[in-house]
């Protein structure tokens, strides 16, 4: 299989074998005007397999939003085909409009305007709970 190098854009690495598709989907990787790879069950020296994305062109990308999909990717910053950063990633103190509350009686279920708005509250059992109801929700990472 041969998949072209980028020459400006990024490379996001280290993907959780099986979560590729769904950072496309919340990155809106559909709507841009350039080459996008999904590479999916790349062999993984650390954890066997992973997935791989590649972009040919800068955009803005929400790395908090992929920090909360999975920490353990590296986002690497590409430039005349030249990787010249490589970013890692973190859970992120707060996701805004990742993940909806499933707590029917949240405020978020009626004001439908309202964003979806979640706090990290155990950085080590990665919880994280809605701002406006407190319902819990665990990582799945």
């Amino acid at each position: 299989m041969n998949i072209d190098s980028i020459k400006n854009g990024y490379v996001i690495d280290h993907i959780q074998a099986g979560k590729g598709m769904e950072i496309y989907e919340v990155l809106h990787l559909n709507e841009l005007d350039c080459q996008v790879a999904i590479i999916t069950n790349a062999k993984s020296k650390k954890t066997g397999k992973k997935d791989i994305i590649k972009i040919d062109k800068k955009i803005d990308i929400n790395l908090e939003t992929l920090g909360f999909i999975d920490h353990n990717i590296t986002v690497n910053v590409v430039e005349n085909d030249k990787i010249i950063e490589k970013r890692k990633l973190s859970l992120p103190e707060k996701v805004v409009n990742v993940v909806k509350c499933n707590n029917p009686r949240c405020i978020t279920s009626i004001e439908k305007d309202l964003d979806q708005i979640f706090i990290l509250t155990d950085k080590e059992k990665e919880v994280y709970r809605c701002r406006y109801c407190e319902m819990s929700l665990k990582n799945k990472n």
